[in-house]
């Protein structure tokens, strides 16, 4: 059955330490002690747990690369597993016994959750001021004008709530200091109707209170119920990658890294891919203009090494329109809503939701 996660494993007893866990969570899993069995079901699972026995071997094998990969092991001096899990495309590698309790936990989320929906895109700034806030927010205006149900996150305790680039600062629900220390599972249906709702848009944002942390088990809580009930989740993450970070950047299907078209922005942009590329599976480059060098957008994107997603003209009004909230792309023209239909068009088509 497609909702059953799949261990991966030829080792007795880390099998049984799954096999219990898996009962723990009240899930029946499918079992295959071989690579080769696995490829059959691997893209069909909800969940892939890989023992640490026939990690190297599923890494080597040219599986696709897919959501909800864990690598177990029992050897924390074991440290090429991680050269490992890069190859494989792994989500994350956990220790056992100390990961027993997460573990379990996702062995529970697979077996009750069906498919998911919806795409994950993260937003990252090359620098400050790049314009990150501003995309992500034009990709989900964008996405709820397209008759998509979008979600934003606000990643960014330290940007002032992206609830104001929209005009929603006095919309009624939830804010992340109400969730900030949620860990367990959280019901998509139900995370939706307690968010606010601007401009046809769920969102979940930053009060401005004196919370300013939001643990990595919050953060995969909200990311998995946000995905499980709508089909674009568009999430606006800092620059400096904390823990919470780490976890949106895994769970994002593509991130995208807005770089200005200027030297000294492309300069900054180049430490910033170096964190977050080690943890994004599909890390693109969004230049944005007007450059005062004359710099192309493929120019600044071959300099940091990256696949260029765009490069989107200045708009002008853009920024004044924002300080009086009004939403970016709320009118669907200009050259930034036009690249974020292009973008949102190419990703739901690839990640199977329906147009």
């Amino acid at each position: 059955m497609p909702d059953r996660p799949l261990i991966v494993t030829a080792d007795p007893s880390l099998l049984d330490e799954l096999l219990r866990l898996c009962s723990l969570a009240g899930v029946e899993p499918e079992v295959v002690p071989d690579v080769g069995t696995a490829r059959r079901r691997w893209l069909e699972v909800p969940l892939v747990v890989v023992g640490g026995d026939l990690a190297q071997q599923a890494a080597r094998a040219g599986l696709s690369r897919r959501r909800d990969v864990v690598i177990v092991v029992g050897d924390l001096e074991d440290a090429g597993v991680w050269d490992v899990a890069v190859e494989l495309g792994a989500d994350t590698v956990v220790f056992l016994p100390d990961a027993q309790a997460w573990l379990a936990d996702r062995f529970a989320q697979a077996g009750s959750r069906a498919p998911r929906p919806g795409v994950i895109v993260a937003v990252v700034g090359g620098r400050g001021g790049a314009g990150a806030t501003t995309l992500a927010a034009a990709l989900s205006v964008t996405a709820a004008r397209m008759g998509r149900r979008a979600l934003l996150v606000d990643g960014d305790p330290l940007g002032g709530g992206i609830d104001l680039a929209l005009g929603g600062e006095d919309a009624a629900g939830l804010r992340w200091p109400d969730l900030a220390v949620t860990g367990g599972r959280v019901d998509g249906s139900a995370l939706r109707a307690a968010l606010p709702q601007v401009h046809q848009l769920t969102v979940l944002s930053w009060d401005r209170g004196d919370q300013l942390r939001v643990s990595p088990a919050a953060m995969r809580s909200v990311l998995t119920a946000a995905a499980s009930s709508s089909e674009v989740v568009v999430v606006d993450l800092p620059r400096q990658v904390d823990a919470a970070t780490e976890v949106a950047l895994e769970a994002a299907d593509v991130t995208l890294l807005v770089v200005p078209a200027e030297v000294r922005a492309t300069a900054a942009a180049a430490r910033v891919a170096v964190a977050v590329g080690l943890l994004a599976r599909d890390l693109r480059a969004v230049v944005r203009g007007p450059s005062p060098a004359g710099l192309t957008g493929q120019l600044v994107a071959d300099t940091l090494g990256l696949p260029l997603a765009g490069y989107v003209k200045a708009e002008p009004g853009l920024e004044q329109a924002m300080e009086c909230g009004q939403p970016p792309a709320r009118h669907g023209k200009g050259p930034l809503a036009t690249f974020c239909r292009g973008l949102l068009g190419e990703l739901t088509s690839v990640h199977g939701t329906a147009a």
